[in-house]
């Protein structure tokens, strides 16, 4: 934060003490709230669960009109570094909820329940840290967390402040895939040998943005908050952070996180994988961003691969369709859609009832039941969920961005022998030649890393590169502590 605004936020917020420390090269602090109960009251069914929306832009508007038409709930806050939209979403918010830039202030309200965040994905592990210190509870979007570190510590303060922490992957809410999910796991069709993810989404040129003072009306200090401090753009607000390092995940952490997390559920017990290699680039343009628009994830796991692709270069002027979908192939067939695919052709049969259920009202309402219950094990994307499938995105990113430039006729044997993975290699290939028509022959992907991981640890075996990039470093006062 600028010097002035610290100072005054010290005067402001009497109760909240920074305490700096260092740890393995980082700036840790830890972020203290005096006098927080961390247990929690227990709200009758008739109280009104007073809630702050953090990020009011895009996403935020559909927290904001899920909660208001929520019964017993009431949009107390209203919380982005951009001020411009205070007047219109209150309207939407019903009632006059307090509207500030800084999230500190809205913690250090007693008299809020909850926090809703749909900022960008820099910002949402530490207000969920932030918040569970406040004694608030926590819906947080996806994806929980920028890096594998920060996820990690929103989990141990979650548990460590006993509050309800509801993750963004929506898909744990629903029945049909919780059905779909409980045939794969019964291995009445065949036992579970790939689990796929596809996010393929428009994801054109952004171009060039030149570098400006930001609007009066944003708080850009705010905005950056853990991120290192640099010159504002307009590619950086408000939706094109996904496609820089210091901000986003690129797609594999925006929609694909959530196919992400139906792959990693398929497989039972799955938390992160043994080994991980990714490969992809940003083709068909150059422009301001930084994260791949076309990449390629393969995790091994005891008895199973989840395998990821992101095609960028769908819709509009190539020939690919959008697809969004989870697939799952088994030694009998494939499983997708809710449907079974018997090997060798035949027709599609639906699936057998196997069971699976979850809690009713969705997202948004099994997180409003479980703040009245305070029962964490009734969350349907509970924050560990979250954790563990959006390091799996972290993961992806780590080897594609340790990877070294590979031309695409120099065939890679780092997928072993497995069929699926390889078509999933060719349809890439495909989507760059038949679909928008460039030659392979005059383009590099990047080709990453097979890393080994430690996976009590959440560290990367014998590789100090990789393991620099498990965390980041933060910029004080914003910092994810190493003690929650």
């Amino acid at each position: 934060m600028r010097e002035r605004s610290e100072m005054s936020h010290a005067t402001r917020l009497s109760r909240r003490s920074f305490l700096a420390k260092s740890a393995q090269g980082a700036v840790i602090a830890t972020f203290a709230i005096a006098g927080t109960d961390s247990a929690g009251a227990v709200l009758g069914s008739s109280d009104t669960i007073h809630v702050g929306v953090a990020g009011i832009h895009g996403r935020g508007q559909s927290h904001i009109d899920e909660f208001t038409k929520a019964k017993g709930v009431q949009v107390t806050h209203l919380i982005d570094p951009d001020s411009s939209l205070f007047e219109s979403r209150s309207k939407s918010a019903g009632g006059k909820p307090v509207c500030v830039q800084d999230v500190r202030r809205a913690l250090d309200d007693k008299d809020l329940d909850a926090i809703s965040v749909a900022t960008c994905n820099h910002w949402h592990s530490l207000i969920t840290i932030w918040a569970c210190q406040a004694g608030k509870d926590v819906y947080v979007e996806k994806p929980l967390s920028h890096n594998i570190y920060e996820g990690r510590k929103a989990v141990e303060a979650a548990r460590k402040y006993g509050r309800i922490v509801q993750h963004g992957t929506q898909q744990r809410s629903s029945g049909g895939r919780a059905k779909e999910i409980a045939a794969v796991h019964s291995a009445h069709y065949g036992k579970l040998l790939v689990s796929k993810g596809y996010c393929c989404k428009p994801r054109w040129s952004i171009g060039e943005k030149a570098v400006e003072p930001p609007p009066s009306y944003l708080d850009f200090d705010i905005w950056l908050g853990p991120a290192p401090k640099q010159d504002y753009h307009g590619n950086l607000v408000h939706y094109n952070w996904h496609w820089f390092w210091d901000t986003g995940n690129g797609d594999i952490g925006n929609q694909g996180v959530h196919e992400m997390d139906v792959a990693r559920w398929a497989i039972r017990g799955a938390t992160l994988p043994k080994k991980v290699l990714s490969l992809g680039g940003r083709f068909g343009y150059v422009d301001q961003g930084e994260t791949p628009n076309t990449q390629m994830a393969v995790m091994q796991y005891d008895d199973a691969v989840l395998l990821f692709e992101v095609r960028g270069l769908v819709g509009g002027r190539s020939k690919d369709r959008n697809k969004v979908a989870n697939e799952f192939y088994t030694t009998e067939g494939m499983i997708a859609d809710g449907k079974f695919w018997p090997k060798g052709g035949g027709a599609a049969e639906s699936l057998k009832d196997f069971g699976g259920s979850v809690r009713p009202g969705g997202n948004f309402g099994n997180f409003i039941d479980c703040v009245r219950s305070r029962k964490v094990e009734d969350l349907n994307a509970d924050v560990l969920e979250g954790h563990y499938s959006a390091a799996l995105c972290h993961l992806a990113n780590i080897s594609y961005r340790l990877g070294e430039p590979t031309r695409f006729n120099e065939k890679s044997n780092s997928f072993g022998d497995d069929k699926v993975v390889y078509e999933c290699f060719q349809a890439l290939e495909n989507n760059l030649t038949k679909g928008v028509g460039l030659k392979l022959e005059d383009l590099e992907y990047h080709l990453g890393r097979t890393l080994e991981l430690d996976v009590e640890a959440e560290r990367f075996r014998d590789d100090d590169r990789a393991n620099a990039l498990v965390a980041r470093e933060y910029r004080a006062p914003f910092v994810v502590p190493a003690t929650v």
